[in-house]
């Protein structure tokens, strides 16, 4: 079967952390800012978490970029 291709637009835009959930830039800090009140221009700094429902739908568009489960490893558990 043929690899699946991630689109563009969402690799640019969002990023998966290790937990598995979606990182993206907050709006509104782009352009016309004087026109913002500061409070606004505040919030809009850094990174948020995105929900789970719109969590869902960006990652169809990553299909590589989730997070895999790893198989517990046989040297740290005792016997």
């Amino acid at each position: 079967m043929p690899k699946m291709k991630t689109k563009s637009g969402a690799k640019k835009r969002f990023k998966i952390t290790a937990s598995g959930k979606v990182k993206f830039k907050q709006s509104n800090a782009r352009h016309r800012l004087l026109s913002r009140p500061t409070s606004m221009k505040r919030k809009a700094r850094g990174t948020a978490v995105m929900c789970e429902a719109d969590e869902t739908i960006v990652k169809k568009y990553m299909p590589y970029a989730r997070k895999r489960k790893s198989k517990p490893d046989s040297r740290t558990e005792e016997a």
